[in-house]
């Protein structure tokens, strides 16, 4: 079996996203976290460039990495000071957190040992037009998604009034 320069990529892209995964869930310090998780969104990036889906990509560097993490910091300075540590977690809770992952890593494996990994005939298609998914996001009708979109924003909204309030307090 021969390894391609496809999956060489993509196994450096996994490492990365695993690691820097880990880092952003354990790191103490919260804007560090913060920057682990601009690493993670980054690789994924990456990953959607492999399969060749650049919209996809595009939207994952432009709302992910460039908008929403950027939402994470203004709220980190809002909130506390950059240097603040967390408190260490507790014994229990660290027990908790480790089933809580191992019930979620075997649920994952069971699905993909229960349905195979088989690709789906409406991703072994091709790229989908700019068109279609601008219809796709921007419309009212059945399987359209103009109302998620516009509930987001406004969850949005509400956190960065809230994240404003909470920093007048102070």
């Amino acid at each position: 079996m021969e390894i391609t320069v496809s999956q060489v990529i993509f196994g450096i892209l996994a490492v990365i996203i695993v690691a820097f995964s880990i880092l952003t869930v354990t790191t103490r310090r919260i804007l560090r976290s913060a920057t682990f998780l601009l690493f993670v969104l980054l690789a994924t990036a990456g990953v959607y460039f492999l399969l060749d889906y650049h919209f996809l990509a595009a939207v994952q560097i432009t709302v992910y990495a460039g908008g929403i993490l950027v939402l994470f910091v203004f709220s980190i300075f809002l909130t506390s000071h950059a240097g603040d540590k967390l408190p260490k977690a507790s014994l229990k809770k660290m027990i908790a957190g480790l089933m809580a992952a191992i019930t979620g890593g075997a649920v994952c494996l069971f699905v993909i040992l229960k349905n195979g990994l088989r690709v789906t005939e409406a991703v072994t298609g091709g790229e989908i037009d700019m068109k279609q998914i601008g219809y796709a996001l921007m419309g009212t009708g059945k399987y359209q998604y103009l109302l998620p979109f516009e509930a987001v924003s406004i969850l949005l909204l509400a956190c960065i009034i809230g994240g404003i309030l909470i920093a007048r307090k102070r």
